[in-house]
Formats: C-alpha cells, structure tokens, sequence
C-alpha cells in the first residue's frame, strides 16, 4: 500500500507533462468544498496556493472561488479557537476547583488536542512560505493527476480513493483501501477501469506504514536515490450518484507491484509503479484489446533504488 506522498501538488509542474488545467473542475471542486469545516486540509496547500495564479478569465474566477473558501475556512478555524479556549478554560477551573471530575478532564485533553490542530490550521493557511509538507497527501485528499482526454493531456482534480462508477458511495467504507490497486487483482476488481481509465501521479517521495523493531509501527519515507520524479502509473473513475443526491466524484488509485528488494528489507510487502518517460502516452490512451501491452509497460518499470529513513 502507499498510505501517503509527497506528490506534484502544484498543478504548473504538469505542465512539463503537457498537461492543461481543468479550471472548470476545480471549480466545483472548491464550491462544493469550501464551506465545509475541515476542507482545507482535503487539498493540500501547494495546491490551493498554486490555483491562484491562473492567467486567463476563467481562472480569475477560480482565484476567486479559492480566496473566498479560504476567507470562509480562516473564519471557521477562528470560531474553533475560541469555542475550545473557553472549553479549556472551563475545564481548567473545574480541575483547579474541589471536586475535578471526569468530564472536566476529558474536556481538557479534548480542547488542548482542537486547539493545537486549529492554529496549525490557521498557521498553515496565511502562511505564504511552502514547506515539503504542503504537497503530501493521504487517502481521501484531493490531488492534481493527469490523464487524457482526446488529443491532449488535462491536470484534474481528483480524490486518492476510487469509488468505481456504479458502485454505491458507501464503498469508501467497505473497502477504504481502494487508494491502491494491486497489479495482481487488475482484471478481477479493477477489470472496469484497466485497459480504460488511466491517470498519472507524479510522486517524489513516498512513505509506509511498517513494523519496527520494537514491534510498534513506525513510518519509513522512501526516496528514489537519483531523485527523479516517480511517474506512478493509475486507474481512475468518474462517479455519479443514481440518486442525483451527492455531488459527483473523479478519484483515483496507484497501481502497486510486488516490492523493490531494498523496499522488502525496510518491512514493506507493496511498491507503487513508476513508469518510464516514454510510456506515458501508451498508459493513459490504452487500447482494452491489447492488456498485454500494458502489462508489457509494467514489466518495462524504472527501478531506482529507493533510499530510506524514519520519517520525521
């Protein structure tokens, strides 16, 4: 599994690929997102920051749609402030008093945890400096992948965790783990979108979940030793609700293979596929008569040596 990156969050890098933003998609993504407490921290802010800065009239209007979610979303975080710092500070009397309680305590851990995550929120908002951190992802964040559509490439807002088109929306709890797809279990679960429905994610670094030596998990970051960009080969769907209820969802999943020697030693049984440069066109136009040619690429993969290291 890839349980999180450090991805091209900023959509500008993608063009390099040739990609064009889809400024309508992102659109919708910022109005059906942007009023919703916490919505922030779903698109990572190398993203955000980099929608502002699209030089046409349609993207005036997306600069607009994310400046106005951000106003909505700092306001939020502010009104979080205040109600868990009255939280606490009730709670703190409660405790400084003669009869503590379980109730007062269990408010204090709670506020002191909703602070800290809020003003890191807040902090992370107005801040105009980018750190690494602003480009990893997690299952159920948002990302700009690239795929095909006609004859060019489009940068499309999409969500790390497939929901296939036709299945209902509570497969995201069914299955959480369709951030990932198996090589092994592409024609068997996945059979609807491979051969058909390919997306590239551009990948720097990426990190595990694995077992240390103590028996406790621990998170190892893993980094191509010649620092060359991961071209991470993926299946992505449309999803739209029968019930014309829920807003439509694009979402994706990395494709995964069997591990890299180095990537085995560190406790990790899964390794994303990174694809060679000049199979890129071949995997997100692919011809669903011909399986064995994507395969074919596959087999073709690029093998960096993945240096690794406790992620800090």
């Amino acid at each position: 599994m890839c349980y999180s990156a450090q991805v091209w969050a900023d959509w500008r890098r993608y063009r390099k690929q040739g990609g064009e933003l889809d400024i309508k998609g992102f659109v919708r993504l910022i109005d059906e997102m942007g009023g919703r407490p916490g919505w922030i921290r779903k698109l990572p802010k190398a993203t955000r920051d980099s929608l502002l800065d699209v030089r046409n009239e349609e993207g005036m209007a997306l600069a607009k749609a994310v400046r106005e979610a951000n106003r909505a979303a700092e306001v939020m975080l502010r009104d979080e402030l205040q109600a868990q710092t009255d939280r606490l500070t009730a709670a703190e009397a409660v405790l400084a008093g003669p009869k503590p309680t379980k109730k007062a305590t269990n408010d204090q851990r709670i506020a002191t945890d909703k602070i800290s995550r809020a003003q890191r929120d807040l902090d992370d908002l107005v801040r105009t400096e980018l750190l690494n951190r602003d480009s990893r992802i997690y299952p159920g964040n948002y990302v700009p992948v690239l795929v095909a559509e006609g004859d060019r490439y489009v940068v499309k807002p999409m969500r790390y965790q497939c929901r296939p088109a036709g299945k209902p929306a509570m497969y995201d709890t069914k299955y959480p783990g369709t951030y990932n797809a198996r090589r092994d279990n592409l024609e068997g679960f996945w059979k609807d979108l491979f051969g058909h429905t390919h997306a590239l994610l551009v990948v720097d670094t990426f990190y595990e979940n694995v077992e240390g030596p103590d028996g406790k998990n621990q998170v190892i970051q893993f980094t191509p030793r010649d620092r060359e960009p991961m071209l991470v080969a993926c299946l992505w769907s449309h999803w739209t609700d029968p019930a014309g209820k829920l807003p439509d969802l694009d979402s994706f999943a990395a494709i995964t293979d069997d591990p890299e020697p180095e990537v085995a030693a560190a406790g990790h049984d899964r390794t994303i596929i990174s694809i060679k440069p000049e199979h890129v066109d071949a995997w997100l136009r692919p011809d669903p008569a011909n399986l064995a040619a994507l395969y074919a690429i596959f087999d073709d993969k690029r093998h960096p040596y993945y240096e690794h290291q406790v992620a800090a």
